[in-house]
């Protein structure tokens, strides 16, 4: 295996991801490096849903190894919500304050916060699928705090912690982040094929 497509046009999720994998005989090329520039729809119901979508079509489209992922924040007073719904939970609109606000109205005299970030990654490796998760625990803030990181990290508080992942230094958010937690299972697995 020479090359491996991550599905993503995010630089900033790419070069995250790159350095988790550190695959010295593998190329990791983002979907701007193979030229594609269609938006993928995300129709699942589940994240692993929505990752093999995308995994799929461009395995089936290019005939290349490929991996995506699909993450989300899933809180236990809300019966996991917003889940699959993360990234539009207040609207189509994808705004990261709209999220956070419609979540901590919510939960508005809630006394279980608990939550978790959850990301799946789901791999076409030589037309066979392989499906990884992440899970980072924690709870809901009662206001929003920090300036890093982005989606609904100012609220979200992993266990451990008193602070927020967007007050937490980035290099302490990645090593501990869901994304990161799939994508090293994933890593794992791909030296152990490797020998």
């Amino acid at each position: 295996m020479s090359e491996l497509v991550f599905a993503s046009s995010n630089a900033h999720k790419v070069d995250e991801v790159r350095t988790i994998l550190g695959l010295d005989k593998t190329q990791l090329l983002s979907l701007k490096d193979i030229n594609w520039l269609e938006e993928i729809e995300e129709t699942g119901s589940t994240l692993t849903e929505n990752a093999l979508i995308k995994s799929r079509t461009i395995a089936d489209a290019k005939k290349i190894n490929v991996f995506s992922d699909d993450s989300g924040l899933e809180v236990e007073a809300l019966n996991m919500a917003p889940g699959v719904y993360t990234a539009r939970y207040a609207g189509p609109q994808k705004d990261a304050t709209d999220n956070m606000n419609k979540l901590l109205n919510a939960l508005d005299g809630e006394t279980n916060r608990k939550a978790r970030f959850r990301a799946v990654v789901a791999l076409v490796l030589d037309d066979e699928e392989h499906i990884f998760e992440g899970i980072v625990n924690g709870r809901i803030a009662l206001e929003k705090k920090g300036n890093g990181g982005f989606g609904y990290d100012p609220i979200f508080i992993p266990d451990g912690y008193d602070k927020s992942f967007a007050e937490l230094p980035e290099s302490v958010k990645n090593k501990m982040s869901h994304r990161s937690r799939a994508v090293d299972k994933m890593r794992r697995f791909l030296e152990s094929r490797n020998g």
